[in-house]
C-alpha cells in the first residue's frame, strides 16, 4: 500500500493550486483527477472561461459554429497548461483515476489498470459540484436534454431552446443563445429573475433580455417530458393553465450540488450538510483529523473565485501565520454575464431595510456614460448604497457594459472602508465605464 504525504482529490482551481504550494515548500504531493478533461477544474473547460467566451462571440456576431471551435481551442490550451503547471514539477505526481474512500485514513483509486488502496498524511477534497437534474415525467439527460455541460459540448446550434430555470447560468445561456440567433424560452417557477439582485435592475434586464428576443415564462413549472423525431414535447404549468411548448434542445439549468457520491463518503466519519456537501470549519478543516474540504464541495459560494480564496485561507494555514479564515474574507463580487452584465457587492435595499440599516440611495443611468455610447450599448444604470453618516459604501449594483470591472473598484473600496468621496473625486483613464464612479457618488 502507497503512502502520500499529501493526497489531493481534484483538479479544480483550489487544488491545483495547492499542489504548487505543497511542492514549493518541499513536500511530495499526488493530485488524482478521474477526467483528463477537467485539468484545470470546472471554471476552464465546462463553466466560467467557455461560458464568457461564447458570450462575447455571440455578442460579436460571430457564428456559433466558429465560435464553438474557438472555445474547444481555448479550452484545450488551458487544460493543457494546468495540467503542466502541476504534473512538470518533481514532487508532484497527476494520476488519472477515481478515488473512494476505504475508510477514514484509506481511500482507493480505480484506473484503466485496476485498484490500489492508498494512505495519506493530509488529504484534501477539491472535487467541486454538479448540475441539479429534477425529477420530471419524461426528463432525462441526453441527446436533446442537456445540462450546461452537455450543452457546451453541442457542436450544432439549437435553433429553439428552451432553459429550464432563470438563474445566473440559465440567463447566460439564454443571452448567449438569443445572440447567435436561437429562438429562446425561459421557464422560471418564480415571479422574477434574479431574485437577489435590486429589483428594478432586474426588471430592466428582463426586459432588454426580451427586446433580445429572449421569451419568460414566470410562476411557470415544467411537469412532463415527451421526445418525439422533431425534438422535445414540453407540458407547462402557467397562472393562465396548461401550456405545450415545442423545442429541438432543452437545458436543465436549476442549480448545482456538491460532488460528492462517487467519494463513498458513508464509509467515513466525515460531516456532510444539507446540500450534500462535506462540513468545514473556518479553516477549512473537516470533522476527521488531517482532512480537508475546499471549493464548491465545501459548501462555498460556487464561485472559482472563492474556491481560490479557499487555497489562501489553506495556504496560511499550512505555510502562513494561521490568521486567514472564511470569516475574514475580503468582500468580493458576484456578476452575471448578459448583455450588459450585471455585477454587485455588499448589501441591497431590502437587506439594510431588513437590518434597520439607515442609507442612502445613488443612482445614474449607464447612458451617462460616455464609454457606453463608444461601446454602443448605454443600456442599464449604476446603484449604490452608502452609510448617511460615514459615507462608506454598504452595497452596489451595476448594470451596464463592463460592470464587472468596475465593481472591482468598489469591493476594494468596501474592503478598505473608503468613504464614497473618495471614489468621486479619483481620476479614472478615459474613456472608461469606472469613469461613471465620478458622478455616481455625487451627494
Amino acid at each position: 500500500m502507497r503512502h502520500f504525504k499529501n493526497i489531493i482529490i481534484g483538479f479544480g482551481k483550489a487544488g491545483k493550486t495547492l499542489a504548487g504550494s505543497l511542492t514549493s515548500h518541499g513536500e511530495e504531493v499526488l493530485l488524482i483527477e478521474k477526467d483528463p478533461m477537467m485539468y484545470g477544474g470546472t471554471c476552464i473547460n465546462i463553466a466560467c472561461l467557455p461560458t464568457k467566451n461564447l458570450v462575447i462571440n455571440s455578442q460579436r456576431g460571430v457564428k456559433y459554429e466558429e465560435a464553438f471551435e474557438i472555445k474547444e481551442a481555448m479550452t484545450a490550451k488551458l487544460r493543457n497548461k494546468n495540467y503542466h503547471k502541476v504534473a512538470d514539477q518533481d514532487l508532484a505526481t497527476v494520476l488519472d483515476a477515481s478515488a473512494e474512500f476505504i475508510d477514514d485514513k484509506i481511500i482507493k483509486v480505480t484506473d484503466e489498470s485496476g485498484t490500489e488502496e492508498l494512505t495519506f498524511d493530509r488529504l484534501f477534497i477539491n472535487t467541486g459540484a454538479e448540475s441539479n437534474v429534477p425529477n420530471i415525467d419524461g426528463l432525462k439527460i441526453d441527446d436533446k436534454i442537456f445540462t450546461s455541460t452537455e450543452m457546451l459540448a453541442k457542436k450544432e446550434l439549437a435553433k429553439n431552446l428552451v432553459i429550464l430555470g432563470g438563474g445566473p447560468i440559465g440567463l447566460e445561456f439564454a443571452s448567449m443563445y438569443a445572440g447567435f440567433g436561437s429562438k429562446v424560452t425561459v421557464i422560471e417557477p418564480m415571479p422574477s429573475i434574479l431574485g437577489r439582485f435590486e429589483p428594478e435592475i432586474a426588471q430592466a434586464a428582463k426586459a432588454d433580455m426580451e427586446a433580445d428576443g429572449v421569451t419568460f415564462m414566470l410562476k411557470s413549472s415544467l411537469t412532463k417530458v415527451e421526445e418525439t423525431e422533431a425534438g422535445l414535447n414540453l407540458t407547462v404549468k402557467t397562472e393562465d393553465g396548461v401550456k405545450d411548448l415545442q423545442a429541438d434542445a432543452m437545458l436543465v439549468s436549476v442549480g448545482r450540488h456538491p460532488a460528492t457520491a462517487a467519494l463513498h463518503l458513508e464509509k467515513t466519519s466525515l460531516e456532510v450538510g444539507q446540500r450534500g456537501e462535506i462540513v468545514v470549519n473556518d479553516k477549512l478543516e473537516t470533522s476527521v483529523p488531517n482532512i480537508y474540504a475546499m471549493g464548491d464541495v465545501a459548501g462555498s459560494l460556487q464561485f472559482t473565485y472563492i474556491s481560490l480564496d479557499d487555497w489562501r485561507i489553506m495556504d496560511n494555514q499550512l505555510f502562513g501565520d494561521k490568521t486567514r479564515t472564511k470569516k475574514n474574507r475580503p468582500v468580493f463580487a458576484n456578476s452575471i454575464f448578459i448583455k450588459p452584465a450585471i455585477s454587485s457587492a455588499g448589501l441591497t435595499e431590502s437587506e439594510l431595510k431588513a437590518q434597520g440599516k439607515a442609507y442612502k440611495v445613488l443612482t445614474m443611468p449607464a447612458a451617462g456614460v460616455p464609454k457606453a455610447q463608444v461601446i454602443g450599448n448605454p443600456r442599464g444604470s449604476y446603484k449604490a448604497l452608502i452609510d448617511p453618516e460615514t459615507h462608506e459604501i454598504l452595497g452596489a449594483t451595476i448594470y451596464a457594459e463592463e460592470a464587472y470591472e468596475t465593481i472591482n473598484v468598489i469591493t476594494l473600496a468596501m474592503q478598505h472602508h473608503l468613504k464614497a468621496e473618495d471614489l468621486r473625486d479619483q481620476i479614472y483613464a478615459h474613456p472608461t465605464m469606472t469613469e461613471a464612479l465620478n458622478d455616481l457618488f455625487k451627494f
